[in-house]
């Protein structure tokens, strides 16, 4: 077998492709001034800030002026929902939510309990799907926000925000998603999603890590999160961050350009590797098989640590991870999987392989060579391997 290098870690980060590099030089090098200033190379920066402002509009189904721009996903997932707790508090301090939402979400809804807001974490199905009969159920009079994903980042499970939406302007309370995960990955409506506000971050399509968005639907108006200048309508204080921008409008019109027939190649490759991976013994996919994210393919393998997994990978070139990247290094399981119901010795066994557009056939036949031998060697020096294969012996 020989070595190759293949990475299969896109969920965590993707690698910016050249027509965006490309793109973002000249706001380096040549209209490198603060575009707040008013001689040529600051206001071409602010020219170059309001394209890319249109742009990612029109791929979101926005207006341009629904569209802030932040340092990532991270930070816009803080404002949206620090702001809009805050900003209805007079009103209610109840918020709903999922139990398997980011921990840039989940640590946000933890602050604001201790500021003496109440929320609602919404269990999930054995496949990472909320029950939108149980959502309607825990709206309450005081209920000012609802804040769910709109795909999982470690099982790649697509919620039904639209359905969510639909409930949320019902009972005239604001809905805020999460979808870092989606935007660049699957089609992106804003209007058929119903959201008033919705998160993205540049690096997870091909664009430069450091900046994201945040979409706040015209009408919301959210307090300002960072003081400072009159930046992003005195809404976002801080000078721009131009090439950043650029950078990231500039991988977002590429994602999205057919974006069907990418969906279509990249599911088909994700299909092997469920298919194929599923037939280790001991093993299961996490996750849905259908109405999952196209690249995202996930497992669980009993009596193996995911840790050694990736490090194993790692050693036979291929990039993978056990789960979140934020997470890295945390010995608990992953929390998505324990709300999935996994048992706490499986779900330690996990394995996230994330794929895109950049991946080929033969990246795809080259980790289905080398998954299988890591799971059999690790299993071979596994006590825990060698009790199950005994118990299984006397069972016969």
């Amino acid at each position: 077998m020989e070595k190759r290098f293949v990475y299969a870690d896109n969920a965590a980060t993707t690698p910016v492709i050249k027509p965006v590099l490309d793109a973002m030089i000249p706001y380096y090098s040549e209209y490198y001034g603060n575009p707040s200033s008013v001689y040529h190379i600051g206001m071409s920066g602010a020219m170059a800030i309001e394209k890319a402002r249109r742009e990612i509009a029109e791929c979101i189904g926005a207006s341009p002026a629904e569209i802030y721009f932040t340092s990532c996903g991270t930070e816009s997932d803080n404002w949206a929902i620090k702001s809009a707790a805050h900003m209805r508090s007079k009103k209610g301090k109840h918020i709903i939510s999922s139990c398997v939402e980011h921990h840039a979400v989940l640590h946000s809804l933890k602050t604001l309990e201790k500021e003496g807001f109440e929320v609602t974490y919404l269990p999930v199905d054995s496949e990472g799907n909320i029950n939108t009969d149980e959502l309607k159920a825990a709206i309450r009079e005081d209920t000012i926000l609802i804040s769910v994903m709109t795909a999982n980042n470690e099982i790649g499970t697509i919620m039904p925000v639209n359905e969510i939406g639909k409930i949320a302007r019902e009972h005239s309370i604001l809905f805020h998603t999460d979808a870092v995960q989606a935007v660049g990955h699957i089609k992106i409506d804003v209007n058929e999603i119903g959201c008033d506000l919705l998160c993205a971050s540049a690096h997870k399509f091909h664009g430069p890590k450091g900046v994201g968005f945040l979409y706040m639907k015209k009408g919301v108006s959210l307090p300002p999160y960072l003081d400072g200048g009159g930046q992003e309508r005195s809404k976002r204080g801080g000078t721009e961050n131009v090439a950043g921008i650029v950078g990231m409008a500039t991988a977002l019109k590429l994602a999205c350009e057919n974006i069907d027939e990418k969906i279509k190649s990249i599911s088909a490759k994700r299909d092997r590797l469920l298919d194929e991976l599923s037939k280790i013994p001991y093993s299961a996919v996490t996750g849905p098989r259908e109405n999952r994210l196209p690249g995202t393919a996930s497992f669980v393998f009993e009596c193996i640590e995911g840790e050694s997994m990736v490090l194993n990978c790692d050693l036979n070139g291929i990039c993978a991870s056990s789960g979140s990247a934020c997470s890295s290094g945390d010995l608990d399981p992953s929390h998505v999987l324990l709300a999935i119901g996994l048992k706490h010795e499986v779900a330690h066994g996990s394995l996230r392989l994330s794929i895109s557009d950049l991946t080929t056939d033969e990246d795809i036949d080259y980790i289905l060579e080398v998954v299988p031998k890591v799971v059999e060697k690790l299993r071979s020096m596994s006590p825990m391997w060698e009790d199950l294969m005994k118990e299984k012996a006397k069972e016969n």
